[in-house]
């Protein structure tokens, strides 16, 4: 499947800079980039230079000099993609890349597709399947929980999990193959008491493999908070608070936020995505009435809901804020919702005592002081359980291993049930060779090509 033609694509972002940096993979490839490069230095060829070197000199198309670089040389086996593979470092014009590039096409290189290094990696067995889709989440991590768990995964974190306990599991299932070899003798080689107890360590590591994408998936796409409330209650202004800036237009009219406003920041390493939402109320404005409908869409969304009222409303007979936070636990009794009493900055320190009395449970705030906006994502961090995260543990955030250890852990249980019931070797063969079958699937050693296409079109051009 490995294609042998020399790829080349530019490795940095697109656009004017400092530098660019232009890769090349392929077994022609320091051959290619040779033909156009002249050392300033070293009088020998690229194809002379030692293994993981770097050259200064010119780029030249014929007597026409285009830039002056730095050339990278990396010789397979010893590269990232296994291949002979150059790196050209020159001048962040976009003019200066282009015209590499296109002469690298000239002398027979191809465009390198979405992913196709780290595809010739996975190809060439310089990282497994589950290493190579970290590379994108490393790529994508935006706070430090979701890099932690992607530089652990790529380091082989996960996958020497799954390997070593599918290697133990390979290990029995050829014994059990071979007693039905010997059938007529009625031989067992498989212990079945040692087999047992492999079957409960694996379906415990997969429960606890199973059970961490539920930390892992928030942390890898951030953790969506709708802040919800009345019109004017200064939502907006906690959501500035949140942000340090003034994201949101803040007014003293009702109702001036109209459509939801989503902006995420990283609080102790981890990513939440707050949602701004229109105020509730009735309303005869049929623009505001679309926004508020849309509130109650975040809200299905969220995973955190944060109600925020106005401190002196609890005083007034007419409040409504009571009667919308019951129907919000009602309608959503399993989504963790914080009541906060925000403007407590107009309050004396009676009325915040007959607050507290009033409202069970309430945070008290004030947005436009900042007083209690710490606290309040102390408290966040305390819906995402970071255990797991602080002792380094495996976390799964792919959805793909999510659903494979889910299939493996199904045939894994029927091993067992087989085990208990004392099925045949025959049969525990089959539902063996499925949990196989799905360990393999995670790392790599069992795959197609659409599944790869799938993969790989997620990455950037250049990975």
């Amino acid at each position: 499947m490995i294609n042998q033609d020399t790829i080349v694509a530019l490795a940095t972002p697109s656009g004017a800079g400092a530098i660019a940096i232009i890769r090349l993979s392929g077994s022609n490839a320091i051959e290619i980039v040779d033909q156009c490069f002249k050392s300033v230095k070293d009088k020998k060829s690229l194809l002379e230079q030692k293994t993981h070197t770097i050259h200064l000199g010119l780029v030249v198309d014929n007597n026409k000099t285009i830039d002056e670089v730095l050339v990278s040389v990396f010789k397979n086996p010893n590269s990232y993609t296994g291949e002979n593979v150059v790196e050209i470092s020159c001048h962040g014009s976009n003019y200066i890349q282009q015209e590499i590039i296109q002469l690298f096409l000239r002398k027979g290189c191809r465009m390198a597709t979405a992913g196709e290094f780290t595809l010739r990696a996975f190809l060439n067995g310089k990282l497994d399947l589950s290493q190579a889709e970290a590379v994108a989440d490393l790529i994508s991590s935006d706070n430090e929980a979701s890099h932690q768990i992607a530089m652990q995964q790529m380091r082989g974190g996960f996958s020497s999990e799954i390997a070593k306990l599918r290697e133990e599991l390979l290990n029995f299932a050829s014994l059990i193959e071979l007693e039905l070899d010997f059938a007529e003798e009625d031989v067992e080689f498989a212990d079945r008491t040692r087999f047992k107890e492999l079957i409960e360590r694996i379906r415990f590591v997969l429960k606890r493999l199973i059970d961490s994408f539920a930390v892992g998936n928030v942390i890898k796409n951030g953790i969506p908070v709708t802040i919800v409330g009345e019109p004017n209650v200064g939502k907006s202004t906690l959501l500035n608070a949140f942000l340090n800036e003034e994201r949101a237009i803040v007014s003293d009219i009702a109702g001036t936020t109209r459509d939801s406003i989503e902006d995420e920041i990283s609080i102790g390493g981890i990513g939440f995505r707050f949602i701004d939402t229109a105020g509730i109320r009735e309303t005869d404005d049929v623009v505001e009435s679309i926004g508020i409908k849309k509130t109650f869409e975040k809200i299905d969304q969220a995973q955190v809901v944060i109600y925020l009222f106005d401190a002196s409303d609890f005083k007034t007979a007419s409040s409504t804020f009571k009667v919308e936070i019951e129907k919000i636990k009602n309608k959503y009794p399993q989504k963790p919702l914080i009541v906060i009493a925000n403007k407590i900055d107009k309050l004396s320190e009676v009325e915040i005592l007959s607050l507290k009395a009033e409202v069970s449970n309430v945070e008290l705030l004030s947005a436009k002081t900042k007083m209690g906006v710490d606290a309040l994502q102390e408290k966040l961090l305390g819906f995402v359980n970071t255990g797991a995260l602080r002792n380094n543990d495996t976390i799964v955030t792919n959805s793909r291993h999510y659903d494979s250890l889910l299939k493996a852990f199904e045939e894994i249980d029927r091993v067992k049930c087989g085990l208990d019931s004392q099925l045949s070797g025959d049969l525990l063969a089959i539902d063996i060779r499925q949990a196989l079958y799905h360990f393999g699937e995670i790392t790599g050693e069992i795959t197609n090509d659409d599944l790869l296409g799938n993969i790989f079109a997620n990455f950037c051009i250049g990975k």
